[in-house]
């Protein structure tokens, strides 16, 4: 038997927290967290059953999305309360504003604190990954006049920013040290699935050696998602100019129609590529590395050698939804 046919592909995934781990499996989740102390935490429960939406091809990308971002900021925050990060500012005094947000949710304010941090991310990433790239191509195009009309390199023009934008953003926070630990843990996560997929006992000494790189991680998905949007726009253009030929429409509202429909095809984009990255980590030939090759090339940035402690940790989360039948996590 070949080296490639003794790897189990497991659907077994993860997230890297705060000071810990999250490894969700075909029936359990589990978090791992290491405290103040040096003690590992860890939290299980049940998986709800899974419905037909969560199962159907290009139906199930956008919904176990949504549903894996809720579960991640909720798991998040928890790992906050956990390894006493939101205790590390208490012998500080606190402004109003904060005594406010105490008195009026109590244990309750690390979790109304990443609800509102989401809600500022999604719009973050509304803001720099839709508005901005047409808003920059509006301003090149008012700045070469009549000279050109770059309408048709505008999906293009826009994709390419939107790339450059995330992996610069990447860079940045890669290079503060709390981030930096964070990618430390998804270093982890990534050997030790790798660790289990090679049939291999999960002790730290078997799960150091493992690649940190894997294909089906939620940063090549997210990239797959700008590369598939560049692909989709040029394909089938949906530009400024388009709206003012078919409903003579300003400059401005135009702007406006173009980002609303962007918008509102990101759900089939996203199912898109959620199907080409269940592809690319199920099959190992050309097509599939050519896929995985630049999502694996930016895991450099997101993902960090991790030490032992850390590793202890993206272990001890693995052990606890790992199923009785191998078969069952079978990718």
């Amino acid at each position: 038997m070949s080296e490639k046919e003794k790897i189990h592909r497991t659907t077994i995934g993860g997230q890297a927290l705060i000071e810990g781990i999250m490894m969700k499996g075909p029936e359990k989740t589990a978090m791992a967290v290491r405290t103040k102390e040096g003690e590992i935490v860890i939290e299980e429960k049940e998986n709800k059953q899974r419905k037909w939406y969560n199962k159907a091809p290009f139906i199930r990308g956008t919904i176990n999305f949504v549903s894996q971002l809720l579960d991640g900021y909720y798991y998040l925050s928890r790992s906050a309360e956990l390894s006493g990060m939101a205790d590390d500012d208490g012998e500080e005094e606190m402004s109003k504003f904060e005594k406010w947000l105490d008195n009026k949710f109590g244990d309750k304010i690390m979790g109304v604190i990443m609800t509102i941090a989401m809600i500022f991310g999604i719009a973050l990433a509304i803001l720099l990954f839709v508005f901005v790239p047409t808003w920059l191509f509006m301003l090149v195009q008012y700045l070469v006049g009549t000279a050109a009309d770059l309408s048709p390199f505008q999906s293009l023009f826009e994709g390419i920013l939107k790339i450059a934008i995330f992996i610069t953003y990447m860079w940045i926070v890669s290079k503060t040290e709390s981030i930096r630990r964070t990618y430390e843990y998804h270093g982890a996560e990534h050997k030790t699935i790798a660790c289990y997929e090679h049939g291999l006992e999960l002790t730290v000494e078997n799960v150091k050696p493992q690649i940190r790189f894997h294909p089906r991680c939620g940063t090549s998905f997210i990239f797959l998602v700008l590369l598939i949007s560049i692909l989709i726009y040029s394909i089938f253009p949906i530009t400024n100019q388009m709206f003012i030929d078919t409903f003579a429409v300003s400059e401005g509202l135009a702007m406006i129609l173009r980002v609303s429909s962007k918008i509102l095809l990101l759900p089939v984009i996203v199912s898109i590529s959620y199907e080409v990255i269940r592809l690319a980590g199920r099959y190992d030939n050309v097509l599939t590395k050519i896929i995985s090759a630049p999502g694996l090339w930016l895991q450099r940035l997101t993902t960090k050698e991790p030490d032992d402690s850390e590793i202890e940790a993206a272990i001890a989360a693995m052990n606890a939804v790992i199923p009785d039948d191998k078969e069952s996590d079978k990718w």
